[in-house]
């Protein structure tokens, strides 16, 4: 039983850790625009790997074909744009939310490797505010919650971009049961 319990503990504080590592806001040093950007290899022809991230985006999405603004298999292009909240705790732990941040994505598709871009990423009030300005604390108006709020955003990128990599990957040849 000390055995089970030691390893739930040590389990349980690896995944804190790890929920509060800290991940790297990638700011584009021409345009001054927080944006994430990875270019993946992966095996298949441009018309595979756009049906993959069509597949993905009926997983992901729940209400893809809204979410997407094109979807060109003959240019090798899929692009959209969604929202999602970001919270806050009070000083009771109580959580509430902060607001949505909406944001725009690409894919684009050639033989055997794919680029996704998130960018124009904004919080979305009444106006729609850059998330960019969180990251100038010499703000007059700098809230020490900006920061957590960029990890929210950073850590949502994460796992879309986990999400997306893991669908993409071609599925494995089922070999025939013989017997």
């Amino acid at each position: 039983m000390k055995v089970f319990l030691s390893l739930f503990f040590l389990v349980t504080v690896l995944y804190m850790s790890a929920q509060q590592q800290i991940l790297v806001i990638p700011v584009d040093s021409a345009t001054r625009e927080i944006r994430f950007r990875n270019v993946v290899d992966v095996q298949g022809t441009k018309e595979e790997l756009f049906n993959r991230c069509v597949y993905w985006l009926n997983d992901f999405y729940k209400d893809p074909a809204r979410v997407t603004t094109l979807r060109d298999i003959q240019t090798g292009k899929i692009a959209g744009r969604h929202q999602f909240r970001i919270y806050y705790y009070d000083k009771d732990s109580i959580k509430h939310t902060a607001g949505m941040i909406r944001y725009f994505f690409t894919i684009e598709f050639k033989k055997n490797r794919y680029r996704y871009t998130i960018n124009k990423i904004v919080l979305k009030s009444t106006t729609f505010v850059p998330v960019e300005k969180w990251l100038n604390k010499n703000d007059p108006a700098y809230n020490p919650r900006w920061d957590d709020y960029l990890q929210q955003i950073a850590r949502y990128v994460y796992k879309w971009s986990k999400s997306l990599e893991e669908k993409m990957k071609p599925e494995k040849e089922e070999k025939p049961d013989i017997w």
